[in-house]
């Protein structure tokens, strides 16, 4: 844990302090419906030509998708999260295990970082998830009820 309640889901940096950093921050709350295993993070990306702080929200079927893509991630395939709704963030490992970063938030911002990870980091990455997972369950669904409005 990096904050009170926040956790690194994804922490990679290299040796020349380039890094991508998915940290969850809490869940998110929206003072209408409230979505309690909607997960809000923010995406820190720095590399000497860029320097962002971003926001992506992600469900439980987003860190489920994760795992699966981790867990087969190898030299020529990629590993993606956050998706249609917003930011992306793809993994590309090359065949030499450095890895493509590409982040593209329609809204704000389009890069491609070069990092040099190191050995364990998928094995690290499935422990953060699983860090993610004790730390913000996924709770019973919220369920809304109707009720007209009474005049007298």
């Amino acid at each position: 844990m990096t904050e009170s309640g926040a956790v690194d889901l994804i922490h990679l940096e290299d040796s020349d302090g380039d890094h991508c950093i998915v940290r969850v921050v809490g869940r998110y709350e929206h003072s209408v419906l409230p979505s309690p295993n909607v997960l809000e993070t923010e995406v820190l990306a720095h590399a000497s030509f860029v320097d962002a702080r971003l926001e992506l929200y992600l469900s439980q079927r987003d860190l489920d998708a994760w795992q699966q893509e981790l867990t087969g991630l190898a030299p020529g395939t990629g590993a993606s999260i956050g998706g249609d709704r917003g930011l992306n963030l793809v993994l590309h490992m090359q065949e030499d295990r450095s890895l493509d970063v590409t982040i593209h938030d329609p809204d704000r911002l389009s890069a491609v970082l070069w990092i040099q990870p190191q050995e364990n980091w998928i094995e690290e990455h499935l422990e953060r998830l699983e860090q993610v997972r004790q730390t913000w369950p996924k709770t019973a669904p919220i369920t809304y009820e109707w009720h007209p409005t009474q005049e007298s």
